[in-house]
């Protein structure tokens, strides 16, 4: 397994002029990301919206690569997005599940069926052309430079371990202090400037 920081810290070197979609990772891409600007937090929407909101991104800029990090939880509350991508098959959209087998933002109750869940097999049945797995760093940052030379949409499985948020969500530092307002603005002068 690894952790979700060091899992990011990988990526951070090849994400070039990509839009990141940080999902629920994202306290820990803020520190990292480089280029905010390009950053698209949507901050905690209903479990699973990550991925539509992402694809939108990815339909809407389809000369950029947008990468999302999302959760099991998220993909197990909207399995239909799965399925949506695929369909759209968006070449620039790169989708990496950050999977720790528990809904750690609510206090860490176990996710159903967790180490039983193959999420690279699932999304290779709903369509994506190419998925992968990892639960060890070395082997996923030996092959992620070729996973993101090659189109997408991709899919990317990672075990990490799990890091329980057990405050209640309303006394909880915030990661991000922009407001969606300010991350849309943000982002729109960032690829008009381009």
């Amino acid at each position: 397994m690894m952790h979700t920081a060091d899992v990011l810290k990988e990526f951070q070197p090849h994400r070039g002029d990509a839009i990141v979609v940080p999902g629920r990772g994202g306290r820990h891409w803020h520190t990292l990301s480089g280029n905010a600007m390009l950053d698209a937090p949507v901050g905690d929407p209903a479990m699973g919206g990550h991925a539509g909101f992402a694809l939108g991104l990815a339909l809407a800029q389809p000369a950029r690569k947008v990468v999302l990090f999302d959760s099991e939880g998220d993909i197990l509350m909207s399995l239909g997005m799965l399925v949506t991508i695929a369909e759209q098959a968006p070449t620039n959209f790169y989708h990496f599940l950050l999977d720790n087998e528990c809904y750690a933002t609510t206090g860490g109750q176990p996710v159903p069926n967790a180490t039983n869940v193959a999420y690279d097999v699932v999304a290779r049945g709903a369509g994506y052309p190419r998925s992968h797995a990892f639960a060890e760093l070395d082997a996923f940052a030996r092959e992620l430079p070729a996973i993101l030379e090659r189109p997408g949409p991709v899919f990317v499985a990672l075990k990490i371990f799990p890091e329980i948020e057990n405050a209640p969500i309303a006394q909880r530092r915030r990661w991000n202090p922009r407001t969606r307002n300010k991350v849309v603005q943000d982002l729109r002068a960032a690829l008009v400037k381009e």
